[in-house]
């Protein structure tokens, strides 16, 4: 078998909702690399969001924030971020709406000034979602769903990836993407891709262009690709890999446009699809 290039998601794939890494997983994957393939995960997470434990796997790279950041054996191979002007007209606008927010940056998750209260039932709600139990979640703090959450950090920022933004309502999200629409607006919040957060990034970047900046500068070939994920973001990435893998617990759009479907990431879903593959032969 020639050597694959493996492209996980993090959030409901490489590691349940809660944040808890399958053992199974981390034995896939360094099996695999042990076998010459190589891994990198592909996330909406900013660097300061990707906690030791999953570098500790062992991995090839990273890409993140949704595509707009590429990381080869340590080196930046890509960054765009969003200009200075407009991280301020989105801080300001925030404050305007009285949305409460996170700016996700390489260097931390900054948080608005009353994020840590808003957030609480939010993060709770995203857990339940995906899931956890009411007993697990009832002392759940937003710092335990998001790694690297700095509170009373300066909030005019140059070095955003994305803003993630608490919905008060859907049409949040959609005067967000009125506001801004040279940006990009999502939402996420869950499984079925429910929507608590809605967020704003780079126009024009997604998890497969970011694959593609990083084939290019690897010299490695794109019938070599397979890509594991489980909500609509990751839906562009299924679509331009060789070969796309949902789990699942994936929302039902992606599950009906991939390729092969395993089972839930608290199911041992990555190793299986591994081992199905061949990549732990």
């Amino acid at each position: 078998m020639a050597n694959k290039v493996i492209f996980l998601d993090v959030d409901g794939t490489l590691v349940d909702y809660e944040n808890h890494l399958p053992e199974s997983a981390v034995k896939a994957i360094r099996k695999a690399r042990d076998n010459g393939h190589l891994v990198y995960i592909c996330t909406g997470r900013s660097h300061a969001e990707v906690p030791a434990k999953l570098w500790d796997i062992g991995l090839d790279g990273m890409i993140g924030g949704n595509g707009s950041y590429v990381e080869h054996h340590g080196q930046v191979v890509m960054h765009q971020v969003i200009s200075e002007e407009d991280s301020r007209a989105i801080v300001d606008w925030l404050h305007e709406c009285g949305l409460e927010f996170y700016l996700e940056s390489n260097n931390g998750l900054f948080a608005s000034e009353h994020f840590k209260e808003a957030a609480r039932p939010t993060m709770r709600a995203y857990a339940l979602t995906k899931g956890a139990k009411e007993e697990e979640v009832k002392d759940m703090e937003p710092e335990d769903g998001l790694h690297g959450l700095v509170y009373g950090g300066n909030l005019y920022r140059n070095d955003l990836n994305k803003v993630s933004f608490i919905l008060k309502s859907y049409q949040d999200h959609l005067d967000s993407k009125e506001a801004f629409p040279h940006l990009k607006a999502g939402t996420w919040g869950g499984r079925g891709e429910t929507a608590l957060f809605g967020d704003l990034g780079v126009a024009n970047i997604d998890k497969a262009h970011a694959i593609e900046v990083l084939l290019d500068y690897s010299g490695k070939d794109k019938a070599d690709t397979i890509t594991f994920g489980d909500a609509k973001v990751d839906i562009p990435m299924l679509d331009y890999c060789q070969v796309g893998v949902a789990m699942g617990n994936g929302g039902l759009e992606i599950l009906a446009m991939a390729d092969m479907i395993t089972d839930d990431v608290e199911e041992d879903g990555l190793y299986k699809a591994f081992d199905k593959l061949g990549l732990l032969d």
